[in-house]
């Protein structure tokens, strides 16, 4: 087996570039709000990343077959993948990127949490700790702001949707779930997540807005460059790069996502989420440092 090396200048601005297409993502989604209902609009970029991903996998022969005894444990990552994307599109549905972005990419510290817990392997250090107190210090100095853009089921929805994102990661790495292709795993989430999300969109609010063509755009390029081949390049990258190395890129996609939101959408973010923005990048470069 080929030993995982520490980032070079192509890993450094491949894991930027992706961070950026994260941060750019959250914005996306909001955008593409206004012609589709969130939850709808999760459910098609599901089933059109269903689509994508089974024309990769068929052209790279990668089978399509998930293991008996994993089969229960992918249905639940699949759940979870489904509740944490209502999560999600409903809260940027309702507050800002910058808010949604600062609250959604503390994942890392209710991971690290967890695992501290879970996974003997996975004991947090002095120094994670320290990260783990600045970051959740972030995140409740954004939700203590109650300034322009505030909205308190926003705001916990997005913190649902990372507790959710934790819980996925846990899944995968403490359960047989760990023995399926990445692809697969990737794969059964959007499977099961685009059946519930469209079975379950006409109950939870409208389904079309006033959709234009950037809003399809909007679609598309999360189906196209999200939730398919983005991801599938990520774990491209995981294979070539140390696990640790590639997590601590982390930290940038929050700082995108809430630049974005100023630059793109003219949000009006005051001095205290700056400040929570600043605590989180700390905390999770502190996290993820080996």
């Amino acid at each position: 087996m080929t030993e995982r090396r520490g980032i070079d200048l192509f890993g450094a601005v491949a894991l930027t570039g992706f961070a950026l297409l994260l941060g750019l993502n959250q914005v996306v989604i909001k955008v593409t709000g206004g012609g589709f209902g969130p939850v709808f609009q999760a459910g098609l970029r599901s089933a059109g990343a269903v689509i994508v991903l089974y024309i990769w996998m068929k052209a790279r022969g990668i089978p399509l077959h998930l293991p008996a005894h994993t089969r229960v444990w992918g249905v639940l990552a699949g759940v979870f993948f489904t509740v944490e994307f209502i999560c999600l599109f409903v809260a940027l549905d309702r507050i800002t990127v910058a808010r949604s972005s600062i609250i959604f990419y503390s994942m890392p510290v209710w991971l690290a949490l967890a695992s501290h817990f879970l996974l003997p392997n996975e004991r947090l250090t002095a120094i994670r700790m320290l990260g783990m107190a600045l970051a959740m210090g972030g995140v409740v100095l954004a939700l203590a702001n109650r300034a322009a853009g505030a909205d308190l089921l926003g705001d916990l929805l997005a913190l649902g949707a990372a507790l959710l994102w934790a819980g996925i990661a846990l899944l995968i790495r403490a359960t047989p779930l760990a023995e399926v292709r990445p692809e697969m795993q990737l794969f059964v989430q959007v499977v099961v997540s685009a059946v519930l999300l469209l079975a379950l969109a006409p109950m939870m609010g409208d389904l079309i807005r006033e959709p234009t063509a950037l809003h399809i755009a909007g679609l598309l390029f999360q189906i196209v460059c999200i939730a398919s081949l983005g991801f599938l390049f990520w774990f491209w990258l995981m294979t070539i790069y140390k696990a640790g190395t590639v997590a601590s890129f982390s930290f940038l996609s929050p700082v995108f996502a809430v630049l974005l939101g100023w630059l793109l959408l003219r949000e009006q973010i005051d001095a205290q989420v700056w400040v929570a923005l600043g605590l989180v990048a700390a905390g999770l470069i502190l996290i993820n440092r080996r």
